[in-house]
């Protein structure tokens, strides 16, 4: 379904409010969490909509993925698209894990350029 730039308007905004929400409550409860975002394709929103949960370390990344810390970011990740009406659940596929260590080492630092290549090698 194609929405229109209204709409997608406000599902971006709402999706950045829920997401801002399980962000907070992550950053008290699992260990080197550090931030998320959202990408997605404004012509494909739902189908293409992949979260990014980055840690400080790929080591506390690592650890984030063991089966009780993945259900948890799994949980956060379904109450903010829930909470935005999005009727997708949280799978390999729209959750991504990723670290800090890790974007430094092969880009530098540079967000962008990661999350850029990230959504042209897994669509």
């Amino acid at each position: 379904m194609t929405l229109n730039k209204r709409e997608l308007a406000r599902i971006e905004r709402c999706l950045i409010a829920t997401l801002t929400e399980a962000c907070e409550t992550a950053k008290t409860e699992i260990e080197g969490f550090c931030w998320l975002t959202h990408t997605a394709d404004t012509n494909a929103f739902v189908q293409t909509l992949k979260v990014t949960w980055v840690f400080d370390t790929l080591a506390n990344k690592q650890l984030a993925q063991t089966s009780t810390r993945k259900a948890r970011v799994f949980e956060l990740t379904a109450t903010a698209l829930n909470e935005a009406n999005i009727d997708l659940r949280p799978s390999d596929h729209s959750v991504r894990f990723d670290s800090e260590e890790e974007c430094q080492r092969s880009h530098g630092g540079d967000w962008s350029r990661r999350l850029a290549q990230s959504r042209a090698t897994r669509h």
